[in-house]
């Protein structure tokens, strides 16, 4: 039998062996990657075991999957230094009431997904007043960008990593971490909606171009990159004349883009819905691209870019003595090479940004290189193998039948 094969028995086994009680899944999810990543794991957990229930924190997709949220979900993110101190007594006392939630009625499994500063300090008091009590984290903390010393202290009180990155088990084994399993990027679960059709691949190389502008999900992002980003499209319309430009956004972030895109050179289309994102993604030329998971959606949808972050200045002070790489864009990453040109920072330069995405725009060896670099990711990332949502939801239902 393949290892496939035995993975899809096992968990099987485990469904089986759950099934008749039900299973009862506690998850905890912060900010929009955490609440896809979380709602791609419930709806998978439910097609194994249809008697499953969900509770915790969550957002708008994974309440779509069943999840009964014990207050929003955005009151758990916070970015930076400064936000997190202004915002800590209230982080604090939800922390309370997700600790005590659990404790007064203890679920099958706790699964904890990304939000590592959050979700840890929830596993160690969890861990100290329920012993037994099986906790998975979805997604492998960034040990190997800062902060090592977290993969050796996460080792008591986490049973199973699930990482999204194909690097990451090698990372963690290296530095003393908890069991990690490799279950893949949700993106790859998505190619057919992120990879154009002869007719959109037809109206990628058509002029005008199509090209994205993705200045983050956050508010504060989008605060500190709007108006570099449009200064660097002004200068790309006078590099290669007109062109479409579409801005992506979350429907929360619509009134702020608004009101950053008013004074811009180029006018964009704003889109809000993820059909339309996706159909974006399908007949884009180029993108100019925050850094973050969008990187990576790009690069798996064919698309060149040009990536850049800004944080705050004390931030960036302190950052290159705290940083354990060179690169902070995913695909690069992953790759393990500069396949994205990035300006971070004090390296933030709209004419060379401009310069650069021009050359993408047009064609020629800096697009051709990027596209064969991009090529590579599916084996990298092991494309082909079953779907991640998947492969977390069986890993979820080994652990608690255990």
């Amino acid at each position: 039998m393949s290892a496939a094969g035995r993975a899809a028995t096992g968990a099987a086994a485990s469904a089986d062996a759950i099934s008749g009680a039900g299973l009862d899944v506690f998850v905890v999810a912060g900010e929009e990657s955490g609440d896809v990543l979380g709602a791609g794991l419930l709806r998978e957990l439910a097609a194994l075991v249809p008697a499953a229930r969900f509770r915790g924190v969550g957002g708008t997709r994974m309440q779509a999957q069943g999840l009964v949220s014990l207050f929003p979900m955005d009151d758990l993110t916070a970015m930076g230094f400064a936000q997190v101190a202004a915002g800590l007594p209230g982080i604090l006392r939800r922390m309370r009431e997700v600790v005590a939630a659990i404790v007064a009625a203890p679920p099958d499994v706790l699964v904890l997904v990304d939000l590592p500063d959050f979700n840890h300090r929830v596993a160690r008091r969890v861990r100290a007043r329920l012993p037994h009590l099986p906790i998975v984290k979805y997604v492998a903390p960034t040990v190997w960008v800062w902060r090592e010393g977290r993969a050796p202290a996460m080792r008591p009180h986490i049973d199973r990593v699930l990482a999204v990155l194909p690097f990451e088990p090698e990372v963690m084994a290296r530095l003393g971490g908890p069991p990690t399993t490799y279950v893949g990027h949700p993106l790859l679960g998505e190619l057919a909606e992120l990879r154009p059709s002869a007719e959109e691949a037809a109206r990628r190389a058509a002029s005008p171009p199509v090209v994205l502008v993705l200045p983050g999900s956050r508010g504060s992002e989008v605060a500190r990159l709007g108006a570099t980003f449009g200064e660097v499209l002004g200068r790309l319309r006078g590099e290669v004349g007109p062109f479409d430009l579409v801005l992506p956004t979350l429907p929360r972030r619509r009134a702020q883009v608004e009101r950053m895109v008013a004074n811009w050179p180029v006018a964009p289309r704003i889109v809000e819905d993820e059909a339309e994102k996706r159909a974006a993604f399908r007949v884009a030329r180029a993108a100019l691209a925050a850094s973050g998971t969008v990187t990576l959606e790009l690069a798996l949808a064919g698309v060149p870019m040009v990536a850049a972050y800004r944080v705050p200045r004390l931030e960036g002070w302190i950052a290159p003595y705290i940083l354990k790489v060179t690169t902070a864009i995913l695909p690069n990453l992953i790759l393990r090479e500069k396949a994205v040109p990035e300006f971070l920072q004090w390296h933030i330069d709209p004419p060379a940004m401009a310069r650069h995405l021009a050359e993408l725009v047009r064609g020629g060896p800096a697009r051709e290189a990027q596209l064969a670099a991009f090529a590579r990711l599916d084996a990298v990332m092991g494309l082909g193998a079953e779907p991640p949502s998947r492969r977390a939801a069986r890993a979820v239902l080994e652990l608690a039948a255990r």
